[in-house]
């Protein structure tokens, strides 16, 4: 592979493909973030009765053979199937054309928190009820976490650096920040890169149950996921996938691209505390934000909106509201923020993603996306979470928080691109 350039490049988004609760397309899911629409209702992926909670945030509608032949689609788990067709919108919105021409210069980094659980609990039921010479020899090769980029590298021919990041609900984010450090280190001209996930199943579904993490208000779906609300009970399951197309800013420029955003920075932390609960000071949270505001070398006030992990629940919530308070000060109260979970509900390892498409396209359109289902404000968590409507607005740079089961603490910043 050429050499591409030097360490100082600056990265670029020239696409977004997006499938989620809301839509099956970028421009789909936009309007319904801005009209504060939910996309959580009952599971109709399989019967939910026995389940404690019966309803998740389900992309519906989708059909794999709109993107992958139906041999192909046969072999691959919805996780990977998502993967595949966000990257199909992602590079067709980007026009970028690829072949023998570029394909070595050309990445893809894909996290998946989990990866094939759906395919993983079919073959398990398949080795229980018919024996171990019944399970599917495409059983692992769907499974595995890293088949969305590996499924996605085959289908549109990229041949260049190919990985796949888990770290639980920050791996969309994590994705894409080591997919632009690997484009300003030079070892690529171009990057697909996001999450994907799709585990709504009843083991997925019981094992969140199994940790009191999931709300259970049955009786209203569409209100169930409502972060920094003092009534929230837990998040809400959804699936999907996010996929950014990033760019050396030359390599955009020289070929005519619509630069969509920039990334400024990425940071990520640890909070080596639990294994699931996040630390109640929200210390590791904080020094990602700091880390990030201090590569993108930014001063508290140059945020224009942060679109938070906001999860809804109750530990969560409370912590990140005072992480912010942490790297803000009192300047955390003049920035607005809000949590998109509460319209799609919590994608895990697509969720970061997900939302830091949702963060250039609020960019683009100058729009705050609101928080829905903030009715009865918590007075731990007191800032400005533009509560139920979304707010017009000068939106010039976009801090994206993900937080992840293990501790993991992943930012992004992107700002409106000036091409000089």
């Amino acid at each position: 592979m050429k050499s591409i350039s030097n360490p100082n490049n600056r990265v670029v988004v020239t696409g977004i493909g997006t499938l989620c609760p809301l839509g099956l397309d970028t421009s789909t899911t936009w309007e319904g973030i801005t009209a504060g629409k939910s996309g959580i209702d009952r599971i109709t992926l399989f019967d939910p009765e026995p389940l404690t909670t019966k309803f998740a945030g389900e992309v519906k509608g989708f059909e794999p053979t709109d993107y992958i032949n139906r041999k192909d689609a046969r072999r691959m788990d919805r996780f990977a199937q998502l993967a595949v067709a966000a990257s199909r919108q992602a590079t067709e919105h980007a026009g970028l054309k690829i072949d023998s021409s570029n394909q070595e210069n050309i990445g893809i980094i894909i996290g998946s928190g989990i990866g094939g659980l759906t395919t993983l609990s079919e073959q398990v039921r398949v080795m229980l009820e018919r024996g171990p010479d019944r399970v599917s020899p495409f059983l692992v090769p769907m499974m595995i976490s890293d088949m969305a980029a590996a499924q996605v590298s085959i289908a549109l021919g990229v041949k260049g650096p190919n990985l796949c990041v888990t770290s639980a609900c920050s791996s969309g984010s994590d994705a894409i920040g080591a997919a632009y450090e690997l484009i300003r280190k030079g070892d690529a001209e171009a990057m697909i890169t996001g999450g994907s996930e799709a585990i709504i199943n009843p083991i997925g579904i019981a094992s969140f149950n199994a940790l009191n993490a999931l709300s259970t208000r049955n009786d209203a779906p569409q209100q169930a996921s409502r972060p920094f609300d003092a009534e929230r009970d837990g998040f809400v399951i959804g699936e999907g996938a996010g996929i950014l197309i990033l760019e050396n800013l030359a390599h955009a420029q020289k070929r005519g691209a619509n630069i969509l955003a920039e990334i400024l920075a990425y940071g990520a932390s640890a909070d080596a505390f639990h294994i699931t609960q996040p630390i109640e000071s929200g210390e590791g949270a904080a020094r990602a934000m700091q880390t990030t505001l201090k590569k993108a070398g930014l001063d508290i006030t140059e945020i224009d909106y942060i679109n938070a992990h906001g999860t809804s629940t109750p530990l969560n919530d409370k912590m990140e509201t005072t992480a912010i308070k942490t790297v803000f000060g009192d300047h955390a109260y003049h920035i607005p923020i809000s949590s998109t979970k509460s319209m799609i509900g919590h994608l895990i390892g697509a969720a970061g993603a997900v939302e830091a498409a949702i963060c250039i396209m609020s960019i683009q359109h100058g729009l705050i996306p609101p928080t829905i289902n903030l009715t009865h404000p918590d007075p731990e968590c007191d800032l400005d979470y533009v509560p139920n409507v979304a707010r017009q607005a000068k939106v010039t740079t976009v801090m994206s928080n993900s937080f992840g089961f293990g501790g993991h603490n992943s930012v992004l910043v992107f700002r409106q691109c000036s091409e000089v």
